[in-house]
């Protein structure tokens, strides 16, 4: 992929994730939406930035089923618990020394991305374009036409990175390259992006 000159990245599960190994399996259970192939429409709007921070709490509340009091301590926990992926920050770091331009492009709400702006990776990025700041969201084409035309940057010398087929499929639609990184596996798709970008 010699011609791929930038590197675009999501957060949530690509660059960022939780450990579930340290977590009880209620916690787990209380956000089990992130698993399914579209996230609930309240989750969508908070990270559109059109829902507030006291509204998503209330929200969460009615979906779970409980009170607001442990919404909002889960919800809290949820953020601070957010962990650079080791094998991405290296991927990351190591593309960086290679000359590549990197990017986020994630939907991602007010309160997470204030956290994972103070993280060590986050120092990497040439640029960013965060649904909760343009109040669009994945896989709406504007959102990628946005990263394009505020950084000047040529489609088919992009490659996005998510974990979201539809997210793919739409930046494959407008031109770029993707790639489907497996959240469950990210040493893996960090190796294989690596042959890809890396080597040769």
């Amino acid at each position: 992929m010699k011609k791929i000159k930038n590197v675009v990245f999501d957060l949530g599960g690509v660059v960022f994730a939780r450990d579930p190994r340290k977590f009880e399996p209620e916690f787990i259970k209380f956000f089990s939406y992130i698993l399914l192939p579209e996230m609930p429409r309240f989750w969508e709007e908070y990270d559109r930035g059109v829902v507030s921070y006291e509204q998503v709490i209330t929200d969460l509340a009615e979906y779970n089923h409980c009170d607001r009091e442990l919404a909002e301590k889960n919800l809290q926990r949820s953020i601070i618990t957010q962990e650079e992926i080791p094998s991405t920050k290296a991927l990351i770091a190591d593309l960086k020394s290679a000359g590549y331009k990197l990017y986020v492009l994630s939907n991602m709400s007010l309160e997470f991305i204030k956290f994972l702006r103070k993280k060590e990776v986050y120092k990497y990025f040439d640029g960013e374009v965060v649904s909760c700041e343009e109040h669009i969201v994945k896989p709406d084409a504007e959102i990628y036409k946005t990263l394009i035309d505020r950084y000047s940057l040529v489609e088919s010398e992009t490659l996005f990175i998510d974990d979201r087929k539809s997210n793919i499929k739409a930046a494959r639609e407008a031109g770029w390259e993707g790639f489907d990184f497996d959240a469950y596996n990210p040493e893996d798709s960090c190796n294989k992006l690596r042959e890809m970008l890396l080597q040769g």
